[in-house]
């Protein structure tokens, strides 16, 4: 590695932890190579069994304006539990954050990390009632009413102009399989989430969450038990987010074509 390699490495390991410090939590996150899907349970001693089933809805346009303007708007139906909705920011600079959503307990910051890369990103949560988001991706209801008033106001602060909820596009619904296993050798429970998508293709992903000040010392021990579990940890990394949108906005864009 060159002198000019180890500075860089060196300001985005910086930028991490500046990052993390303003932050109220960490996810650290693999996606796996999809020929490593079967071993990579096994190894994992996933029981399918006890995988709780998710429907995930996007919501954007066709040329998806509000993921360029870095917003996500999403709802989940959520088996055994409360469904619930977000509106996520990304990029996003703790330290410029307005103090009062700061304060807000439906209010997270987090940063995201994967091999080669971290993205922070706040995101105002609530929760609806079982049929509201059914009703609303049917068309039976404004999607506006799936989120409450401090999401839309945070909604119109950071949309594209002009752009409301109730114009946006129903891109969905994603199935979701997730379950928490705890490997052997490790203090805490990794998420497996399953994203089966219309195509056929699927994406696995392995997670834990720690707070800021440990994520370095939970990434090391989390990387030696993949490695001792054989699950491949330098593949292609995959977005579920963004292979959902890019799949119904192709999807759309065709229909409207």
């Amino acid at each position: 590695m060159t002198d000019v390699q180890h500075r860089l490495v060196d300001d985005d390991l910086i930028k991490l932890l500046a990052l993390a410090e303003e932050s109220d939590s960490i996810e650290l996150k693999l996606t796996v190579p999809h020929e490593s899907h079967r071993s990579s349970l096994k190894a994992l001693d996933v029981d399918p069994l006890n995988a709780q089933i998710r429907q995930v809805f996007f919501f954007d346009t066709p040329d998806l304006a509000l993921n360029r303007a870095g917003v996500v708007v999403r709802a989940r139906r959520i088996q055994g539990r409360d469904h619930d909705t977000v509106i996520k920011l990304r990029p996003v600079v703790p330290s410029e954050l307005p103090t009062e959503l700061r304060a807000s307990p439906d209010f997270v910051v987090e940063v995201d990390v994967i091999p080669g890369a971290y993205m922070c990103s706040g995101s105002l949560k609530g929760t609806v009632a079982p049929t509201a988001v059914a009703q609303a991706v049917r068309g039976d209801r404004p999607v506006r009413k799936l989120f409450t008033k401090a999401q839309r106001a945070f909604y119109a602060a950071h949309a594209p102009d002009g752009l409301a909820i109730d114009d946006l596009a129903v891109l969905g619904p994603i199935f979701v399989l997730k379950t928490k296993v705890t490997p052997k050798g490790f203090d805490r429970r990794i998420v497996v989430e399953m994203w089966l998508y219309p195509d056929g293709s699927r994406i696995l992903e392995l997670s834990t969450k720690c707070v800021p000040g440990e994520a370095i010392g939970v990434a090391m021990r989390l990387r030696a038990i993949f490695e001792a579990d054989g699950i491949e940890i330098s593949g292609d990394q995959q977005t579920k987010t963004a292979t959902a949108l890019a799949f119904y906005a192709a999807e759309l864009q065709a229909a409207e074509a």
